[in-house]
């Protein structure tokens, strides 16, 4: 079985004879009793389904994660401390923590239950039976019967059931889209193209598996089957699990620092309560509150109404998002791989010059073009229809009713041309011949010049080729159009005919950039974000549109460089190119690994099968509503629209996701951290608890609730340039500056109140609750309003309604808990006009010096 590409390419080019030999198996095909043997030996024609694990075990794996170990840990000291150690039962917290890990986990469990349905998708492109050779005759028989060595007869609307070697065909055209996302129908030969060996679906004589015959006939032997075809080998690479982005990694590093924090400061707290109010079960108590107060219970809540709102947003920008965590990795992508057909060009074939051979325009050259092509019998490429539409333009469809054919010599790889033979009303029989440039130069013996056949010399030659040469560094696909009148009337035409020609000019072809590809290029440079293009196409049109667009095609490389490159050196080759061509599905995602392996968060665009394992390996794997479905399965975002433009909206709003979400963890982390250090401080000179366990509660739930806003805020252009990335390296360094920074202003809050207010007795307690508490939520609010942005001052980027309005409703609560009688529902009490003065005089001091250490001492890492 031809398992390696040498091994394929082998099969592929091996004469008849031989081929049949090394599969074992005649032109007759074989009998059933050996077919069933060969089946019992290799088994049956199947992509094996992937082993599929019960739901209760995949939520399960899903639940267990660092952030929702943190909140059942609290979940379980809340059950202790608000149920089973009070008289009064307190079920809100508990029930508030529950909901948010269920929520939560149901969201990633749903995510990766769709993540398994791409391999599952192969499992049905291929129809139930198919017509084998089987004891000298062609018999329906069960696909997954089918074995190597087989012989199958394909038809007009057939499902390709295996990999195959095409042994006798007649106008063979197989819809590969499947694969390659290619809507138009491709050729396929008995021989091989040995110009075409890097892609499996480009292969003249191999029909793959799931495939769809458009038109024609054909006889093909089986070369590989089940998990060895190539969408057997898809399916396998599809059914590995999606890595965690690097988003999901910082989170769950988060997750493990407020972990070991909580575990550190809880046998602190516990021994210097214990020790100083020589209580050591109330001790036990507040810590365990602390421990609570520590976790920011809301940051299920805020990143996925953060991450809903990005996707709301996107939407906007037809960009749908399937996976709600790639938009993090949408906003800190700085690669951005990409084919060149459809989203850099227009996807469209035009006719761009019809000329004479000294490259001047020619309509003759047209005309002529014309004729070959409307008079072909067989299915017309977009060549063909170019050419027609062109000429309609100048109403040359008349012409058809002045020709009839009389026979016509087909296209193959080996001649790379072909010839129609026209008689006109006048009896009058011409040969017209299109094709590579090369091969039709070869085959004249004139050249036409200004309606005259002149001899074409070596000099002459030369300046014809250099005409080609010219326009075809130019991006343009040359056709050679040529022509003879002296054609017998009573022959069998054959490719013998096909000599001494008169060469007429030649057709150019291009697929022009898209009018927005280059400013859209530009932008996403500027924003930090590399274009590079990796195509299936060949290098110089590649090259020439890249050119056009802006993107740097001094290096470049083509699929063997690829090939023959280690994964080191393929790191080092990454670094300087932009532009891939000639690759096969493997090596694309080779290239995406390589950029990975330097660092980089790649996106990856595509819409074949052929993309999906780069779909897959890439950070953000981005296809179009137009893409076959595995490659919309393997995908996290999908346009609407396949423009790079429409991608450029998406990358900023995934940037103000990212921005926003930074800023929530910043304020959460640092703010309850120095909340906790100031917890420390407080119980080592008071004698009595600094703010009693539902304190702790409240204060935390309407601190959060001033956050929630964040995930909304407006973002400044200067935040949306670069690639963002949530680095704990800068959220702990972040946290070890402004953390502390708060807990001097809770200390000055402590001493205003031990030496203005003379709070230093237990019976002073509740004053000394309150004026903390209050100062606690409002100060944390506020705060966010300086910590937002580089410049809280300034107005060009003023905070969004959302977050000024929750931050009012936090402030206003707490207003009504520490002014009004509301107050004795949580023990605490009535504030003066006084305390209030003092606690705003305490966050003013705060917000002012927080805003000097942001501006000339914290600087964040890049």
């Amino acid at each position: 079985m031809a398992n390696t590409k040498n091994e394929l390419l082998k099969t592929l080019q091996l004469p008849q004879d031989e081929l049949f030999e090394s599969l074992n198996t005649v032109e007759t095909g074989y009998t059933q009793a050996i077919a069933e043997e060969k089946l019992e030996e290799f088994g049956p024609n199947q992509i094996s389904p992937s082993k599929k694990r019960h739901p209760i075990i995949g939520f399960v794996n899903v639940l267990i994660n660092p952030f929702n170990l943190v909140l059942m840990v609290v979940i379980a000291i809340t059950f202790v401390t608000d149920i089973l150690l009070t008289q009064q039962r307190d079920y809100l917290t508990i029930t508030i923590l529950s909901v948010i890990v269920i929520i939560s986990t149901l969201i990633s469990f749903i995510q990766d239950e769709r993540s398994s349905a791409a391999s599952e998708k192969l499992l049905h492109m291929v129809s139930n039976t198919t017509a084998a050779l089987r004891d000298g005759a062609f018999i329906e028989i069960p696909i997954d019967q089918l074995v190597v060595g087989d012989i199958v007869r394909l038809s007009a609307g057939d499902i390709v059931p295996a990999d195959m070697r095409v042994i006798s065909a007649k106008d063979l055209f197989l819809s590969q889209a499947t694969l390659t996302g290619e809507s138009q129908p491709i050729e396929k030969f008995v021989s091989f193209n040995d110009e075409e060996t890097s892609n499996e679906a480009d292969y003249s004589n191999l029909c793959l598996m799931g495939t769809n015959v458009v038109s024609g006939t054909a006889r093909a032997v089986v070369i590989r089957t089940g998990d060895d075809t190539y969408l057997g080998k898809m399916s396998t690479s599809l059914k590995e699990t999606r890595r965690p982005n690097s988003f999901e990694n910082s989170i769950s590093t988060i997750s493990r620092l407020l972990m070991r924090l909580m575990i550190i400061m809880l046998p602190i707290i516990i021994v210097i309560n214990g020790l100083f109010k020589k209580d050591f079960i109330d001790a036990l108590l507040f810590a365990l509150t602390v421990a609570v107060g520590l976790t920011p219970e809301m940051l299920p809540v805020v990143l996925s109404s953060g991450l809903a709102r990005g996707a709301i947003n996107m939407a906007k920008h037809q960009t749908i998002v399937k996976s709600q965590s790639s938009i993090s990795s949408f906003g800190e992508m700085d690669v951005l791989c990409t084919d060149k057909t459809g989203t850099i060009t227009q996807d469209d074939i035009i006719l761009e010059r019809y000329m004479n051979v000294t490259g001047e325009d020619d309509m003759r050259v047209l005309r002529h073009a014309f004729l070959n092509s409307q008079f072909q019998s067989g299915l017309k490429n977009l060549i063909d229809l170019a050419i027609i539409e062109r000429a309609n333009m100048y109403n040359m469809g008349d012409l058809i009713h002045y020709y009839t054919v009389v026979d016509e010599i087909p296209f193959d790889f080996a001649r790379r041309r072909m010839s129609v033979i026209l008689e006109d009303s006048n009896d009058k029989r011409q040969l017209i011949t299109k094709g590579a440039v090369e091969e039709i130069m070869s085959l004249c013996k004139y050249i036409d010049r200004d309606g005259e056949a002149i001899l074409l010399t070596d000099e002459i030659r030369a300046e014809a080729m250099d005409v080609y040469s010219q326009h075809n560094h130019d991006g343009l696909r040359m056709i050679a159009v040529a022509q003879k009148n002296d054609v017998p009337t009573d022959h069998e035409f054959s490719v013998e005919d096909e000599k001494d020609l008169v060469l007429i000019g030649f057709i150019g072809f291009l697929d022009p950039p898209k009018e927005s590809a280059k400013p859209t290029i530009e932008s996403l440079n500027r924003h930090g974000v590399d274009v590079v293009v990796i195509t299936g196409d060949s290098l110089g049109v590649a090259k020439k549109v890249c050119s056009k667009v802006g993107i740097d095609t001094e290096v470049t490389y083509m699929g063997d460089d690829i090939e023959a490159m280690t994964d080191k050196e393929l790191g080092e080759a990454v670094k300087h190119c932009h532009l891939f061509a000639k690759i096969s599905p493997s090596q694309k995602q080779r290239i995406v690994k390589a950029f990975q392996d330097n660092h980089h968060t790649v996106g990856f665009m595509g819409d074949g099968i052929n993309d999906a394992l780069a779909l897959k390996q890439a950070d953000v794997g981005i296809s179009v509503d137009t893409a076959v479905d595995i490659a919309k399965e393997s995908a996290d975002i999908i346009l609407l629209k396949k423009d790079l433009s429409v991608l450029e909206e998406g990358v900023l709003e995934g940037r103000k996701t990212i921005v926003n979400m930074v800023k929530y963890l910043e304020m959460a982390v640092s703010g309850n951290v120095g909340n906790m250090i100031s917890v420390i401080v407080a119980s080592i000179f008071l004698p009595f608890l600094p703010l009693l366990p539902v304190h702790i509660l409240v204060q935390n739930l309407l601190s959060d609730l001033a956050q929630t806003g964040i995930p909304f805020d407006n973002c400044t252009p200067e935040e949306l340039e670069k690639p963002r990335k949530l680095e704990t390296k800068s959220l702990v360094r972040f946290m070890s500056i402004f953390g502390p920074l708060s807990s001097i202003f809770d200390i000055a809050c402590f001493l205003v109140l031990y030496f203005v207010f003379n709070v230093r007795t237990v019976e002073q307690q509740t004053l000394f609750h309150t004026f903390w508490f209050a100062f606690g939520i409002m100060s944390q609010a506020l705060i966010i309003f300086v910590i937002r942005s580089k410049k809280p001052l300034s107005r060009k980027n003023p905070p969004s309604f959302t977050l000024v309005l929750v931050t009012v409703v936090a402030i206003a609560i707490t207003l009504l808990f520490v002014l009004t009688p509301m107050a004795a529902s949580i023990e605490l009490q009535m504030l003066q006009p006084v305390h209030i003065a003092w606690v705003f005089g305490i966050i003013a001091m705060y917000l002012m010096t927080t805003t000097i250490v942001k501006k000339f001492v914290y600087t964040p890492l890049d």
